[in-house]
Parts: C-alpha cells; structure tokens; sequence
C-alpha cells in the first residue's frame, strides 16, 4: 500500500539520501518526491512510499525519524496517480477542453496536483450571505457539502489559507481536520477551494502555487483548442 510522508528534516547535503537509505533497509520504496519548501536550514518535502503488506504505517514513522534531526509531520494513505508532470498535464487538459469545460477539470485535476482531497469552485457574489446551490459551479468528487455556509472570506481579494480551526466551520469540519486553502478563479467573484481532511495543513508555498497555477488556468482556458 502507498502512503504519503510529510518531512521536516534539515536542509543540508545528503539528508535525503540517509532518508532514502533508511527507507530502503526497512525495505520501502520511494515512489515520488515533492520539495514544498526550502529556507531557513529546513526543508519540507512530501515523499510517496510503498510499504510491504506486513509492515505497519507506524513504522515509517519510526524508520524516518531515526535519521537525526527528521521529524514526521504527517502520514495518511495515498491512492492517486503517480507522476512527476501534474501541473503540466492539468494546463494541457484545460487548453484542450476550452473554456466550457474549464471548472470541471480545474476541479478534478486539483486534488492530483496537491495531494489533496478534494476541490471546489465557488462564486462568492452576494457575501457574506448563506449559500446557494447556484453557487457551487464545480466539485469534485469526495467534496463536502458547501450549500448553506456563510463564508465571511468571499469574495477573495487574495489567496487565503483556511486552517481547520477556523470560526466559520460547522463543527463537524472540526472535528474532521479539514484543512483548506483557496484562490481567485479568474476574473469576478469566483474562487477556488482546495482542501483535505485530517491534514496536514497547507503551508504558504502550496497556496502561492495554487495562485499561480489558477492565474496560469485562466489565461489558457481562452486560447484556441488543440
């Protein structure tokens, strides 16, 4: 079974490798590796492993963290597609598909680029007021129910993270660890939600990556099709 490893270790030469020794004499395999973020001595990076069926999630905690100063931030199982070019192939399949098919990918495509959940696009028009079903233009599969919230965040003027803990979450997204980021999709009121549940929380260098990626989306959705 694949799982997803979220790392804090330092940023120095060869630390990776040790991880991946490790790793390797426990007898789990690296599948792909994502540098979140580097700066200050310490990196982040989230690293798919395949663990043999007869050993337990927790010993990858064990096995990484023997390796001086690497600290676990998360793990969870991980199901999605394997690849090393997510970004790439979302902006194809938006440039492909045009503009009328442009929510619907961005919000399938989404959770594979940031391992995340789940995605979402809302119009925001009319906040902060309890939303409609109209304002839901796009969710993926697995995506909570958002019809009914008030949303005191919308419309976005900027990319925002959304932590778990914030006041405006129904109780049970609480209790679930829902963690969230989101930015403007496009020109108007619309924004885009991605989030997961149970962590780990998105950091700043996911949500300026999204930012990104959804002002990239926008402008490719209105070239020609190919």
């Amino acid at each position: 079974m694949s799982y997803l490893l979220r790392l804090v270790l330092p940023d120095r030469p060869g630390i990776l490798g040790s991880v991946a020794s490790a790793l390797g004499a426990a007898g789990i395999d690296i599948v792909s590796l994502d540098v979140l973020e580097r700066g200050h001595g310490i990196a982040v990076d989230d690293v798919v492993v395949d663990l043999p069926a007869d050993r337990l999630p927790d010993s990858l905690i064990t096995v990484a963290q023997a390796v001086p100063g690497v600290q676990v931030e998360s793990l969870r199982p991980f199901a999605g597609p394997l690849d090393t070019h997510r970004e790439l192939e979302l902006l194809d399949a938006l440039a492909r598909g045009g503009d009328g098919t442009a929510a619907g990918v961005l919000v399938a495509e989404l959770p594979r680029v940031f391992h995340s959940g789940w995605a979402v696009i809302l119009d925001g028009a009319g906040q902060p007021a309890p939303l409609d079903a109209s304002a839901v233009v796009a969710a993926s599969e697995a995506a909570p129910e958002f019809t009914g919230l008030t949303l005191p965040w919308l419309p976005l003027g900027g990319p925002v993270l959304l932590p778990s803990d914030d006041a405006w979450l129904p109780e049970r997204w609480q209790e679930m660890a829902i963690e969230m980021m989101a930015a403007p999709s496009g020109t108007g009121t619309r924004a885009v939600v991605v989030g997961r549940s149970g962590g780990p929380a998105f950091r700043r260098s996911e949500l300026l990556r999204l930012a990104h990626l959804t002002g990239i989306a926008a402008t490719v959705t209105h070239l020609p099709p190919t």
